[in-house]
């Protein structure tokens, strides 16, 4: 696997802190102010904005998060240029060899974005997100393990129920991009909306972990904070989504994101190729996530990461027994070759965090 340029890399560094200062901005005009607020003993900052009607709140982020607090304390000293940005996009993906989603992915994760979907702690998962671990990780992933029908948007059913905000309705959003895009009634409860599709059969999802319950399953849960859309119940996703990394996606100008940890993603895409169905369609996407799991193997053991996967792993392993049958299954799925560079990558990587590497198999 081909590491990225240094230059290129200090490129997208660059592009990120540009990014997060421009979405920043187009966020929370400077007519506004920052105000702290506490809710359940916990402390967030928010957004005032002055309209004829009153203040305009607006959820801005946990005051916890560094990034987030010194942004709002150096509010006004920012600027941006959209046009440096998009030349360091461009030049990244044509020059630097960096992966870009395609256009109609590139603009379904915009809209959302500028409808303020990531500022309200949703996370981008699924192969849309993949392509953003190539300026994460600083390697040349191939493009195959890029190819997606489809976007997928994850949050926290926790947040959602308390940020007190919401974005527009996502139906007008994804609308707005193309004008075929309807809403797929639930299986379970008709009268909720969980996904949407355009007449391409391009598919847009929203889901939520299952809380740690499997009475949740198979149902949708509603989210006050997604636009009128409810989110499927998956088993395994609040470990994807746990504390996820905001990064640029190279589209246009670079679209903010929030994306999994490449080490969560890497075992969680291990766990879900266990519980594909056996059909076709099943057989296409465990292909692609193994294909992923190996890829993420690679990149983190070259990058010298190893210690972070194995930190994943093995909170994964200590979850119980039907997570270890599923990580199990998972790498059985594997090439020999495969299998034995990512052992080998669990091996060193654990070693180095403390742990026996016979305790987990």
């Amino acid at each position: 696997m081909k590491e990225i340029d240094l230059m290129f890399r200090t490129m997208f560094a660059e592009l990120v802190q540009r990014s997060l200062d421009g979405q920043f901005q187009a966020d929370f005009p400077l007519e506004g102010r920052f105000v702290p607020a506490t809710v359940k003993d916990r402390q967030y900052w928010y957004f005032d904005l002055p309209t004829r009607e009153g203040n305009k709140r607006s959820y801005v982020g946990p005051k916890s998060d560094p990034d987030i607090t010194a942004r709002v304390e150096g509010f006004r000293e920012i600027k941006d240029s959209m046009k440096a940005r998009r030349s360091l996009v461009t030049a990244l993906v044509r020059q630097g060899g960096l992966a870009a989603p395609d256009r109609f992915a590139g603009d379904i994760t915009e809209i959302l974005a500028k409808g303020g979907l990531f500022r309200l702690r949703a996370v981008l998962i699924g192969s849309v997100a993949f392509q953003a671990y190539s300026g994460l990780l600083g390697v040349r992933l191939p493009a195959a393990s890029l190819m997606t029908g489809d976007a997928d948007f994850a949050q926290d059913f926790a947040i959602s129920a308390e940020v007190a905000d919401s974005i527009p309705p996502v139906l007008t959003l994804l609308q707005s991009v193309d004008p075929s895009f309807r809403p797929v009634p639930h299986q379970a409860d008709r009268a909720r909306v969980t996904a949407f599709v355009n007449a391409a059969d391009y598919r847009v999802e929203f889901l939520t972990g299952n809380r740690r319950s499997d009475d949740h399953s198979g149902k949708p849960s509603t989210m006050p904070a997604l636009g009128g859309a409810s989110a499927e119940n998956l088993r395994f996703l609040d470990f994807l989504i746990y504390e996820p990394i905001r990064t640029v996606l190279l589209h246009k100008s670079g679209v903010v994101v929030n994306v999994p940890a490449p080490e969560r993603y890497a075992v969680h895409k291990l766990i879900v190729a266990s519980r594909r169905r056996d059909d076709a369609a099943g057989g296409s996407e465990r292909d692609k996530d193994i294909l992923q799991v190996s890829l993420l193997g690679e990149a983190m053991a070259q990058t010298r990461r190893q210690g972070d996967l194995a930190m994943a792993y093995s909170e994964a392993w200590e979850r119980g027994a039907s997570w270890q049958e599923a990580i199990r299954a998972g790498m059985a799925m594997m090439d020999n070759k495969a299998r034995q560079a990512l052992e080998t990558t669990l091996t060193e990587g654990l070693k180095e965090i403390g742990l026996n590497p016979a305790s987990f198999n």
